[in-house]
């Protein structure tokens, strides 16, 4: 008979016993697999806010700029680095910062200003498309801004609210001008939703009487280059220039979400580990109630090799049937979450260092999600089986028969 028959049979003997353990073992991989899809979404879901919204891939700035920010720090001429950018293809769009204040009615608080091309700017980011209320900037409405869901309610102010602006120009003079409020953005990150005003670059650039040159370039590389290989083709176009990744503009959430992977594995390990403990339990009731089986098999022949084989297939059928029952739950289960995903409206406005959370929390579906679970389970597993197995290896025959 072979050994697989003689192993199938021995794992229905005990069929409550069984039953139990595969139930566990399918429970845990399906949890594990929906909780590996679910971080796997909101990482992505977070460089995704990092990159489209708020940073980019890359950024230039004038040498000395993130240093010392100030108005007359600008790079000039920026068409003649945007043009070779995006010759390369690149996507790029140049900014004008600067910072001052705003008021509505009684209330005033401090902002930043970003003066964007507003053809330009859609191609690099996603910032158009992440309007509460009202609509995003329009060449048609010079004076027409986009500010922050908070800086709507510091200054209480709906679109089509006056705001008074108030910031220091080029040439040493206070600039003061009235803006109407065309959008209100949802949650992007902390600085944005504080205190960010969004305005047509024109339009700011004659505010503050400077008649050319930009402070800040945000470039998206193209999707078949990696980060550093985009980073190296961007500053030797970029000379003198100081050119950063997002990496290192926000070196603490790159790093968090590196070590991300560590975690998910980490907590694959503690779980499973609880599924080991069972399993080694079940096993080794197996073994025990079969001592006087086992001596027979190996006085008939049964090497101790066999046994061992015996023990861990029974443990591999176990294991098949729990991993086919958990990826045939997880599967609809996943895809539910990645179209519908859980929704966190109560939330909304929740960040991670300063970046929003997608109110929207969906997963991930992809072969890792589904791998990496199982290769952690079958691992734990096989660790949890050896004892047992090797305990029944190497039991005395004749001891064996007269167990009692």
């Amino acid at each position: 008979m072979g050994i697989f028959k003689i192993a199938w049979r021995n794992v229905w003997r005990n069929q409550r016993r069984t039953i139990v353990t595969i139930g566990a073992m399918s429970l845990a991989l399906t949890v594990m697999i929906l909780y590996a899809g679910l971080m796997a979404g909101y990482l992505e879901a977070m460089e995704r806010n990092i990159l489209e919204l708020e940073v980019g891939d890359l950024q230039i700035f004038p040498i000395e700029y993130r240093d010392n920010p100030s108005i007359y720090t600008r790079i000039d001429h920026p068409e003649a680095l945007l043009a070779p950018l995006r010759e390369k293809g690149f996507d790029a769009t140049a900014r004008l910062l600067a910072y001052g204040m705003v008021a509505a009615g009684d209330a005033s608080a401090g902002v930043s200003f970003r003066g964007i091309d507003i053809a330009q700017d859609a191609e690099v980011s996603e910032i158009h498309n992440e309007i509460a209320a009202g609509s995003w900037l329009d060449k048609s409405d010079p004076n027409g801004v986009v500010i922050g869901r908070r800086l709507a309610r510091i200054l209480d102010a709906d679109p089509g609210a006056e705001l008074v602006v108030l910031t220091q120009g080029a040439d040493g003079a206070m600039a003061y001008d009235l803006f109407t409020v065309r959008g209100i953005l949802r949650g992007v990150g902390d600085a944005t939703d504080r205190g960010g005003v969004f305005v047509d670059i024109d339009v700011l650039r004659e505010l503050l009487v400077v008649p050319g040159g930009v402070h800040q370039i945000i470039v998206r590389r193209p999707e078949h280059l990696e980060l550093d290989a985009a980073a190296q083709i961007v500053r030797a176009l970029a000379v003198d220039r100081d050119v950063k990744t997002w990496r290192q503009l926000l070196p603490t959430l790159a790093s968090l979400l590196d070590s991300a992977q560590s975690v998910i594995v980490a907590m694959f390990v503690i779980v499973y580990i609880a599924i080991g403990i069972l399993i080694l339990n079940a096993m080794l009731m197996a073994v025990f109630e079969r001592v006087q089986e086992i001596g027979v098999l190996k006085a008939i022949g049964a090497g101790p090799l066999d046994v061992l084989r015996l023990i861990v297939v029974e443990c591999a059928i176990q294991t098949g049937i729990a991993v086919a029952i958990g990826v045939a739950i997880s599967i609809p289960s996943i895809a539910y979450l990645a179209e519908t995903g859980l929704d966190l409206q109560s939330l909304a406005g929740l960040t991670m260092m300063g970046i929003a959370m997608d109110p929207i929390w969906r997963a991930t579906v992809s072969p890792g999600v589904f791998a990496m679970p199982i290769v952690v389970l079958v691992s734990i597993v096989s660790m949890a089986v050896l004892y047992p197995a090797l305990k029944a290896a190497l039991i005395e025959p004749v001891a064996a028969m007269r167990h009692q």
